[in-house]
């Protein structure tokens, strides 16, 4: 077994044989199940990419448990149209690396015969993982990445779509409404600082048709853009004296887990305290504001899943909160949003799978694709009124982090006029020094 491409390396070999339907960089085959006699030797494979490791792999860390779940749930077979048939998941990790992620996809499409494709989180996945799959033409469904970098910095047309590859969860038409409403509640000069990363989420967030500049200045905000950064910097001391000399008293963008820690640490060092900080991508999980010591406190991000969102597994009926805590009673760990959405992307799988009307036809597979209607513990999903054609949009509301509760922070509904049914926590409170 590949160490670097298993997410289970670490099982003993007992907890690998009786987990055994999860085939980690192999071709193991999952194991036999009692009931009826499975069909020939067809083997049913499902292929899933997501960074495990490097700078994103915090959106992976849900990723053992839900897989141990669904083979617990399935135990390593599937029945479709009446025959069972062996099942098997397939894991890679990206490496946080497009590059890698292209490279492994290609191996489970070729070397691994997939019948679909599962991929989550942020564009250097989604993208380069959903682009093999539309040109081997295998179904493809990916999450976690806000639907425009995912569909047009793909050369996605509205009017054309893609065959192969679809995609569900907000787009930033939803980030931005959902910020510009926590921050409306807010007493503050309107001047925003802008940290947009030279990657595929920066430059959606920060494009000037559409992106959020437009957007907030039609709501009457002045944005301050330094211009794109590499990821990974050491040095935010340009953005920090663009923000410092245009008095922004609030900050907003989209950045990886250890480029706000270096930026929120220079800031306070720096001298500059903005009333507001929202960012993407970084604040969402527990572990990237407990680096962050107390200095974490009321910062805020988008919510795309917590236990208190009204909605119930397909598969086990479980509803959010229940999920949250069977997560945390299990891995001794706090829910983090992506554990949702993964759970979800399995949910669809199950459901697509076996809903297809011929085994080993990728026609047939994304056929059942495009007939879903499903209700996930995200919401309900179908592609039949997206944005695009290729997008099923999922419901986002806005929060802060709050020091207290059962871990070191607690996530705090403070928005939610995007999705009213999401119930809030608490009221929108300013950073303090």
């Amino acid at each position: 077994m590949n160490k670097k491409n298993s997410i289970i390396a670490s099982l003993s070999r007992r907890d690998f044989l009786r987990t055994s339907g999860i085939v980690a960089g192999g071709t193991l085959l999952a194991g036999m199940t009692s009931g009826p006699l499975l069909a020939a030797e067809r083997v049913v494979r499902i292929g899933y990419v997501s960074p495990q490791t490097g700078p994103l792999a915090p959106f992976a860390a849900a990723d053992q448990y839900i897989l141990e779940t669904i083979n617990e749930l399935t135990k390593g077979s599937i029945v479709i149209g009446g025959k069972r048939y062996r099942l098997e998941i397939l894991v890679k990790d990206s490496q946080s690396n497009p590059n890698r992620a292209a490279e492994v996809a290609n191996e489970l499409i070729l070397s691994d015969g997939i019948d679909l494709m599962l991929v989550s989180s942020t564009p250097e996945t989604t993208n380069p993982v959903s682009d093999q799959c539309e040109i081997n033409e295998i179904p493809c469904i990916s999450t976690v990445a806000p639907w425009q970098p995912w569909f047009f910095t793909r050369g996605g047309q509205p009017d054309q779509g893609f065959e192969w590859t679809y995609h569900f969860f907000w787009g930033l038409e939803d980030v931005i409404g959902s910020y510009t409403a926590m921050w409306a509640g807010m007493d503050s000069n309107k001047v925003i600082g802008g940290l947009f990363p030279n990657d595929g989420d920066g430059n959606a967030w920060g494009d000037t048709k559409l992106g959020f500049p437009p957007v907030l200045t039609k709501k009457g905000f002045q944005l301050v853009d330094p211009g794109r950064f590499q990821n990974l910097s050491d040095d935010f001391s340009a953005q920090i004296s663009a923000f410092k000399k245009a008095e922004a008293e609030i900050v907003t963008g989209v950045m990886i887990p250890p480029d706000l820690t270096t930026f929120w640490t220079q800031a306070r060092q720096q001298g500059f305290q903005p009333k507001v900080m929202s960012v993407g991508k970084a604040l969402l999980f527990p572990s990237a504001v407990e680096s962050l010591g107390q200095a974490g406190h009321n910062l805020s991000t988008e919510v795309w899943w917590s236990p208190t969102h009204p909605f119930s597994s397909s598969l086990t009926g479980m509803t959010s909160a229940q999920l949250a805590q069977r997560f945390t009673s299990r891995t001794g760990k706090q829910w983090t949003q992506p554990l949702g959405f993964v759970h979800a992307l399995f949910e669809l799988a199950l459901d697509i799978l076996q809903r297809t009307e011929e085994v080993g036809n990728p026609e047939a597979v994304r056929d059942a694709l495009l007939k879903t209607e499903l209700a996930t513990i995200v919401g309900p999903i179908s592609w039949k009124n997206g944005p695009v054609k290729n997008v099923a949009k999922t419901p986002l509301v806005a929060g802060q982090w709050r020091l207290g509760g059962p871990f070191t922070y607690d996530l705090v509904i403070t928005s939610n006029q995007t999705a009213p049914n999401i119930p809030l926590g608490g009221e929108m409170q300013t950073i303090s020094y």
